[in-house]
């Protein structure tokens, strides 16, 4: 749509750093809110979700890379504009939940029970950082005829211009917000440690298995240029969630 949303001759506002910026706000906000709410110290807390989005970021933009190298391969400093869009989301919760295990152990604190305070706010800033990708262009669907398809104009826009497309960017924002919604409701009811996140990373998975079949954005492929490899880590999420799901409440009924 826009993927500039101020600009001057000095510097710019980009639409996807300012919406990404706004979605870690958001999920920290929400998920220190939650930390007092259980009478947790915030402070840890706070010290978790900076190494969690630091690492999400580096995650993100270093399987972006791996999986489009041919568009860095002769601009290599471009690697380091992650404000333009070029976040892949299963990157940055590999080395984020990595990263958020290792803190949590040195400093004693009880990994799954923290991860279920972190799945809303995660769900929350996703929502936001869709948003974003649906300003840039990034992530963009594929040609459609329905009456919401959404046609980009900007020529700044990383979407293609002047066609109708799936506005999958859209889809993904609203399933992360009733993730978030749905995971918000069930918190005060769920039954073992480990719940929430466990749903959190089901519900993501699932919804982006079927999103990515409206995808019209070369985003790199894994088996026969037919599954890309978001899929295919989506189809295997799905599966490990609900085993470990599985796992995890009968642990609790011993």
């Amino acid at each position: 749509m826009h993927p500039i949303i101020f600009e001057t001759s000095y510097f710019s506002i980009k639409a996807y750093g300012l919406f990404v910026a706004m979605g870690f706000l958001a999920g920290m906000g929400f998920a220190l809110r939650e930390a007092r709410c259980q009478g947790l110290d915030a402070q840890p807390i706070l010290d978790l979700a900076f190494y969690i989005i630091l690492s999400a970021i580096i995650g993100s933009r270093l399987f972006y890379v791996l999986t489009n190298l041919d568009s860095y391969r002769h601009n290599p400093l471009d690697i380091l504009k992650v404000w333009e869009g070029g976040l892949t989301f299963f990157g940055g919760l590999m080395l984020s939940f990595a990263a958020g295990v290792i803190y949590m152990k040195r400093h004693r604190m009880a990994v799954w029970k923290t991860f279920d305070l972190f799945a809303p706010a995660l769900a929350l800033g996703d929502f936001f950082g869709r948003i974003g990708c649906f300003f840039a262009g990034c992530c963009y669907g594929r040609e459609c005829s329905y009456p919401w398809a959404v046609t980009f104009s900007d020529p700044q826009s990383l979407a293609r211009i002047g066609v109708a497309l799936h506005p999958t960017q859209l889809y993904s924002a609203f399933a992360s917000l009733a993730t978030f919604l749905l995971l918000w409701a069930w918190s005060s009811r769920k039954r073992f440690d480990g719940q929430l996140a466990l749903l959190w990373i089901f519900f993501y998975s699932s919804f982006r298995l079927i999103i990515e079949y409206f995808r019209g954005d070369p985003r790199g492929y894994l088996v026969l240029e037919t599954f890309a490899v978001s899929q295919v880590i989506a189809a295997v999420l799905v599966v490990v969630s609900l085993i470990m799901l599985a796992a995890l409440k009968n642990k609790s009924k011993s």
